[in-house]
């Protein structure tokens, strides 16, 4: 949903938002394949804390893809179904390829009542389509774990000409006039054992748009930004913390000790936590 965000472990990646990909793109193979598999885990939680994307995402790739419904979509690491669930209810024909055995259930549940939503269980870096001829290729939240030097290739060769590969990038973010916790809350990770993260000005995170453009087979995609926020208490944010792949990683008497430092201070109040998407649309070239 609407921001995964994974905050990081003593390896790479960025605590407060997703791993940064230029940080992701360091880890080697059995790093990424390691902290993507943290998710399974806790695929229950997953499925109930992580918030969805705003309709306008959703809105703007189908119109910047030229998606009717109908239309063949491939839905890289779809999660539960956060993205998956209004992707089915503007009619989109779905397969959505997801690596956690746990995360697979709990979409194909979520999915049920779409007779054209299928949840196939599989790494999608060796998935063997049964065709490569889909109209798009959508990741949410989920491009970053795929090798980068494959990626931008392997999505191509699945689409028809013309099909467009749909990548939406998130970030937490620290926008002016931003809740002043997450500056607060540094102290409690610094004492865990992490690095004390910098605010995050939505205009510094960059975009996709050169990978994409790397080997010709994609036209120079278009990019939007979009930034919204969520609220949350201390058992919603800590329940949202707890699937993140970074704390995942966290031992777990660590983990625990600053999930209690996080409660104690956000207390009785509710925080509002800043969200960046970027949605970039790159069609293939004919």
């Amino acid at each position: 949903g609407a921001a995964a965000l994974a905050a990081a472990p003593r390896t790479p990646p960025g605590r407060l938002g997703l791993p940064h990909d230029s940080l992701i793109r360091k880890l080697g193979a059995m790093d990424r394949t390691r902290l993507r598999a943290t998710f399974d885990e806790v695929a229950e939680l997953y499925d109930r804390a992580r918030p969805g994307y705003p309709r306008a995402v959703l809105d703007d790739l189908i119109a910047l893809a030229g998606l009717e419904r109908r239309s063949r979509v491939v839905e890289i690491g779809p999660g539960t179904g956060q993205a998956t669930v209004p992707l089915a209810e503007r009619g989109l024909d779905v397969t959505a390829v997801e690596l956690g055995e746990s995360l697979s259930e709990v979409a194909a549940r979520n999915l049920a009542r779409f007779d054209h939503v299928d949840v196939v269980r599989a790494d999608f870096e060796s998935w063997e389509p049964p065709r490569r001829d889909f109209d798009a290729v959508v990741a949410f939240t989920a491009f970053h774990w795929l090798d980068p030097a494959t990626r931008v290739e392997r999505c191509a060769r699945l689409l028809r000409r013309g099909g467009s590969l749909a990548v939406v990038k998130t970030q937490h973010v620290t926008p002016e006039g931003g809740d002043p916790f997450f500056a607060e809350v540094q102290d409690a990770y610094v004492r865990s054992g992490e690095a004390r993260a910098a605010p995050i000005d939505p205009d510094d995170v960059p975009d996709l748009a050169p990978e994409l453009g790397v080997g010709g087979w994609f036209e120079q995609p278009e990019v939007r930004r979009y930034v919204w926020e969520e609220e949350y208490d201390a058992d919603s944010y800590v329940a949202v913390l707890d699937t993140y792949s970074g704390h995942r990683a966290m031992p777990p008497e660590v983990r625990g000790e600053l999930y209690r430092e996080v409660r104690e201070l956000i207390g009785g109040r509710r925080i509002r936590k800043a969200y960046l998407a970027i949605l970039h649309v790159a069609r293939r070239r004919s």
